[in-house]
């Protein structure tokens, strides 16, 4: 009698949807990259260092000059963080 092989399948909207409303991540920017990210946001002086706040899916939460806020809001939106570098 052989072993049968399961190879479990995931879509690619499963894993859009993994961690989504718990995770969030949190990443430094360059202001040259915020008009990408956050369209809306006026134009930065270059030299700021900016941290970000996405949900687990990449959607933008908060742009902000301090490190800290991101975590606040992560918490007020009962987001577990990890950071990118």
């Amino acid at each position: 009698m052989g072993l049968k092989t399961v190879t479990p399948t995931v879509s690619k909207a499963d894993l859009a949807h993994l961690g989504e409303g718990e995770v969030g991540y949190i990443r430094k920017m360059k202001a040259d990259e915020v008009s990408r990210v956050f369209p809306e946001a006026p134009e930065i002086d270059p030299s700021l260092d900016l941290w970000a706040l996405f949900g687990a899916d990449g959607t933008p939460i908060l742009l902000t000059d301090n490190r800290s806020s991101t975590f606040y809001k992560a918490a007020e939106d009962d987001l577990r963080t990890v950071s990118l570098h």
